[in-house]
């Protein structure tokens, strides 16, 4: 029997599917659904811990993990909880710290597409702020020149419609709420998010969709693409076309455009 395409977490109307997008013998790549914490806000919030529910269902014995043997599945980093997209999990230790140290090293390639309210006047920018936590606010977090660290995001405009913008970002660092701060600071806050920017029904306009690396143990280069369809469509931007494969031999950064915030 084939390897189950998707997790499966519950049964029925209260059961979740979650994509796999990506497997080899060390990572598991999915389609983390938004809505769901990997890491709780606090302690006693755990009715849609990602993680915790992973843990349980291999535990169980569900089909989709045992017929991969998989006994130990850890996210390696994090994705916030409204946020949809690509999500790596490692099946051993040996693999979350490898992989860690890709992510920390800033050897991975990450692009976000987010939907903001406004129109850039420039097509490209790039943001450099320093960031910290928001000593008023738990969860929250604020420029911070004194004591933040630094953080950098590449941006470029894709498409507009009605006053809104549908926006790439490249994140070089990997600071906590990076996107959705610069964005707000940069004067255009993603829809949806209940920190930084108007509320909308239709959730955070943030997705995780594309993920590219230098296998540490193959050497291959490797790129995992999350769909944006349907995740556009709400917003008026279903048509639009967005690259899926690094521009940039090797996968490399793109010279960064010209026009900065902050720094």
């Amino acid at each position: 029997m084939a390897k189950p395409t998707h997790i499966e977490l519950g049964f029925g109307k209260y059961g979740t599917t979650i994509p796999i997008l990506y497997e080899d013998r060390s990572i598991l790549a999915i389609d983390k659904p938004a809505g769901w914490l990997l890491v709780p806000f606090n302690w006693q919030q755990t009715k849609r811990n990602l993680q915790a529910a992973i843990s349980s269902s291999i535990a169980a014995g569900d089909y989709w993990a045992k017929s991969r043997n998989i006994k130990f599945l850890r996210n390696i980093h994090r994705l916030d909880g409204d946020t949809s997209g690509i999500l790596l999990m490692g099946k051993s230790m040996g693999a979350l710290e490898t992989y860690g140290d890709l992510f920390e090293s800033r050897k991975m390639e990450k692009r976000y597409l987010a939907i903001v309210r406004g129109i850039p006047k420039d097509p490209e920018w790039t943001c450099e702020l320093m960031l910290g936590q928001d000593p008023a606010e738990i969860g929250r977090m604020v420029v911070d020149e004194r004591n933040g660290k630094e953080s950098e995001t590449h941006f470029k405009v894709l498409a507009s419609s009605k006053g809104d913008s549908l926006i790439e970002a490249r994140p070089v660092t990997g600071r906590t709420h990076q996107i959705r701060v610069h964005l707000k600071e940069s004067g255009y806050p993603i829809l949806g998010d209940e920190l930084y920017g108007p509320p909308d029904k239709r959730g955070l306009g943030l997705r995780a969709f594309y993920l590219s690396y230098t296998d540490p143990f193959t050497k291959r280069r490797i790129h995992i693409n999350a769909p944006i369809r349907d995740f556009l469509k709400p917003y008026g931007f279903g048509n639009v076309t967005v690259e899926t494969r690094s521009p940039v031999p090797g996968g490399g950064e793109r010279k960064p455009p010209e026009k900065r915030v902050g720094g």
